[in-house]
């Protein structure tokens, strides 16, 4: 594999968000218009901070509104409002590891919890041009980034949608596609999103 450039990849990712072709979801045919930005683990810290950089430019320059969700700062959200945050350090050490992920998957529930908060998030503003769905790395293996994007598809397809993924969305005409969550650990399959960095800006 070629020496990947960070300073390209976010050029690469700006160009391809900020064009009319993207925005206006051409070319999905029935695909839904979920995209991702697969990059490696070490670059955590600065694909955050050109994310940043990218959303600015997409507000600033062109006018678009993107909302960020962060799956982590989600979840801490949820079980705030659900009264177990303060409760957990207690829940931990009654438990067995395994139990209390179980537990956290429960209340964590993509379907039953995540997907609505997020459209909860979504509806506030409708008028919404690109959503970026962060955090990945922080929530696993409570949340699977595919259990997520499976849920979402009918709640966030409406408009295009970019996941930052640290580790790799490997694909293959005789095996599918899967994600691998830090290069090495399978988030298992998920077919229907787009790598952003083989979309044409044009």
């Amino acid at each position: 594999m070629s020496e990947r450039n960070l300073a390209e990849e976010e050029q690469r990712v700006l160009a391809v968000l900020s064009s009319r072709r993207f925005q206006r979801m051409k070319g999905l045919g029935h695909e839904v218009p979920f995209f991702i930005w697969a990059y490696p683990p070490e670059w955590e810290l600065e694909v955050a901070a050109a994310a940043g950089r990218i959303r600015t430019a997409l507000q600033t320059e062109q006018g678009l509104t993107v909302i960020t969700i962060d799956l982590f700062e989600l979840a801490i959200g949820m079980l705030g409002e659900r009264g177990v945050l303060d409760r957990l350090d207690e829940l931990e050490s009654r438990r067995c590891k395994s139990d209390f992920q179980h537990d956290l998957q429960r209340m964590l529930d993509p379907e039953k919890h995540i997907a609505p908060a997020i459209r909860k998030r979504l509806d506030a503003q409708p008028d919404y041009d690109i959503l970026f769905l962060t955090g990945i790395g922080k929530v696993f293996p409570v949340i699977r980034t595919h259990t997520v994007l499976n849920n979402l598809q009918t709640v966030a397809s409406s408009r295009p949608m970019l996941v930052l993924f640290p580790g790799e969305y490997r694909q293959s005409a005789t095996l599918g596609s899967a994600l691998v969550l830090f290069g090495r650990l399978s988030d298992d399959q998920y077919y229907r999103a787009k790598n952003i960095l083989e979309q044409e800006p044009a």
